[in-house]
Formats: C-alpha cells, structure tokens, sequence
C-alpha cells in the first residue's frame, strides 16, 4: 500500500512564508502524480497545485499560482509545497495525494496522507 505522509506544518506569521514536505513511499502507476489540497475552517476542499514524477508541467489553482511553487526530489520520492505572503485566510489543513495523473480534482486521487495544520497568524 503507498503511503504518503506530510510534514512541515505550524504556526507562521501574516506574511511570511511556508514550506511543506510529503514523502510517498513508492512510486506506482497509481502514485504517478502528487496533488497538494487544503480544508480551510468553514470552507471546502480547495486545490493548490499538482505535480507528476515524469518532468509534465505543473497544475496549479489559479487562484493561488501567483505566490505558490510545487516542486519535487525524485531521489527521495518527497514533494515540496511553497507559498509566501501568507495571511489568515491560508490557515487549513493541508493535505497530500498521490494518483495517476496530476489534476485538480480530489476525486480522481487514490492514496492520502493525515495532514498538516498550518496557522497563519495576524
């Protein structure tokens, strides 16, 4: 079974930034791809971004590509998430996922880590 873990998760101030690990433990065809997602308090599910093991172009939500990077280490099977000029409204668990295909819908991912809460503080 693939297992993904996240890491990097706490408490950052208003406008700083953050950097969060997740490890996948292999790669399958049905861990081909790594999506970012988050559950802010009162709010749904929402896409970051995506990215796959195979040098594809990264995915990500529109709304938030202009201060957010996915990157990744395939040496050591973990992909980053960056973002900077974080305020309260970034403030969620964010949760890691492997699937085929790099994609902005959760549906479409088979394994998924615990998550990691950040808090953004005013």
């Amino acid at each position: 079974q693939v297992q993904v873990v996240e890491t990097g998760g706490g408490s950052v101030q208003a406008g700083g930034s953050l950097r969060l690990t997740c490890a996948v433990s292999e790669r399958t065809f049905n861990s081909a791809a790594v999506g970012w997602f988050r559950r802010p308090p009162g709010r749904k599910r929402e896409f970051v971004a995506a990215i796959d093991w195979d040098g594809g172009s990264p995915v990500y939500a529109n709304f938030l590509k202009a201060r957010t990077t996915i990157s990744r280490d395939n040496a050591k099977n973990e992909v980053y998430l960056q973002m900077h000029s974080l305020t309260p409204d970034d403030t969620a668990v964010y949760e890691c996922t492997a699937g085929q295909v790099a994609a902005s819908i959760y549906e479409m991912y088979f394994f998924w880590g615990q998550g990691t809460q950040v808090t953004v503080s005013s």
